[in-house]
């Protein structure tokens, strides 16, 4: 069995972000045609197969018309 190297606070703010996402009616495509990347950049993320990294998670938050503290207030990191 494969431990995870993520906490559960970084599922958590995954799972926030991928709500967000879905709560505004975004599909992976679209929010990685705003990023200038490909769709399985966006998936590799949601699905923990890539590590987000502060700023991506910020341009992301952005790139969705979203403030990136609120989502983490709503994960309830900050």
């Amino acid at each position: 069995m494969v431990k995870s190297i993520y906490s559960v606070e970084y599922k958590t703010v995954i799972d926030a972000l991928v709500a967000e996402r879905k709560h505004a009616g975004i599909t992976q495509s679209q929010l990685a045609n705003k990023l200038g990347k490909p769709q399985s950049f966006v998936s590799k993320i949601e699905s923990r197969e890539r590590r987000l990294d502060i700023i991506e998670f910020f341009h992301i938050c952005r790139a969705m018309g979203k403030d990136g503290v609120e989502i983490l207030r709503s994960a309830g990191i900050c």
